[in-house]
């Protein structure tokens, strides 16, 4: 087995990216990026004063770790790994190595990107539009659409799931004498979620015209089921997912937000006001449904921001100086000549 820096070096890289640019036909990019994180290996290696086949494990995790300390995010962590635990496969293929080194090592996890939510305001703005211009009847739906969405934290699923009225056959329903709705989320799990007075008037609104449907009773004849649905389209029919996805990207541009919003957006509204309220992260996990309450966790973080965003404006040792800048200290007992 070769052991000489130069041999285990250069000419192993060489040899491996004329591999992949021959034999797997990798695009030419892919071949540049591979070029320079094994160029990157090889210098490691060289500082270390190691030749290639003799780089370990411990080595391998030390350069991971230096990549991550000099800010590298894991996506391209994983992407600098990928590329030499192929090589060490190769070279051991070939059998020029007895072992991959970069076997068992893995990029550190990605964090969680935060779920979107609206603004207080902003989501206040979208709930309370009102489009005079708009058919009478569609304004009514698509209004309590937004304010049960918001007012619930349901998912869209769960949404148009409801029928009108309890039944044996319902998923899920709206009792507005109780002021609840009964909804069967994720995992076939069943719960009860409480109708907000903003989203019950919008309800009652909607079921005032709901039957002015022209198609409703020819559409109960043709598909029970999906007549019985609480949110109907003008063809009488139960309300698709992707339906309401256009409704809420369409009535978000008419309230003026910054950006088009999805269903699900207002479910994390919902949650992370309700948190940044009550703080009562068990009790907005029930709410949402969430099986595991770290899933409903993730809104903690989403209250952070806010209380620092408050933070930063309210305080007045918040706000930060120009780097280098000093205030000058007073001095009250200048002499006077």
């Amino acid at each position: 087995m070769a052991t000489s820096t130069e041999t285990a070096g250069t000419g192993w890289v060489d040899k491996y990216l004329e591999h992949v640019r021959v034999e797997r036909r990798l695009a030419a990019r892919t071949v540049e990026l591979y070029a320079i994180h094994l160029q990157a290996l090889a210098a490691n290696a060289a500082e270390a004063g190691l030749s290639l086949d003799r780089v370990q494990t411990a080595h391998i995790r030390r350069w991971m770790a230096q990549l991550h300390g000099a800010g590298r995010e894991p996506r391209g962590i994983a992407l600098v790994l990928s590329c030499w635990r192929s090589f060490y496969r190769w070279l051991g293929n070939e059998g020029l190595v007895g072992f991959n080194p970069v076997k068992d090592v893995h990029a550190p996890k990605a964090a969680r990107p935060l779920p979107k939510a609206l603004a207080v305001d902003d989501a206040v703005r979208l709930a309370e539009l009102y489009d005079p211009e708009a058919d009478p009847w569609t304004e009514a739906r698509d209004g309590a659409i937004v304010e049960v969405l918001y007012g619930c934290g349901l998912r869209v699923s769960e949404l148009t799931g409801l029928d009108a009225r309890a039944s044996s056959t319902a998923r899920g329903w709206v009792d507005l004498d109780a002021l609840e709705a009964n909804v069967l989320g994720k995992g076939s799990k069943r719960r009860i979620v409480p109708i907000g007075s903003k989203a019950a008037e919008a309800l009652r609104d909607w079921f005032a015209v709901r039957g002015e449907c022209a198609a409703l009773s020819t559409a109960a004849l043709r598909d029970p089921a999906g007549a019985a649905a609480l949110f109907i389209s003008a063809k009488g029919v139960r309300m698709s997912s992707q339906a309401v996805w256009k409704l809420l990207r369409e009535r978000s541009l008419k309230a003026g937000l910054a950006a088009p919003v999805h269903p699900h957006m207002l479910r994390h509204s919902f949650a992370s006001h309700v948190l940044q309220s009550s703080s009562d992260l068990r009790a907005v996990q029930e709410l949402l449904g969430h099986a595991n309450i770290a899933t409903t966790q993730v809104y903690t973080r989403l209250d952070f921001q806010h209380l620092a965003k408050v933070y930063d404006a309210a305080h007045p040792r918040a706000q930060a100086r120009p780097e280098g800048a000093r205030p000058k200290p007073k001095n009250d007992n200048k002499q006077t000549k």
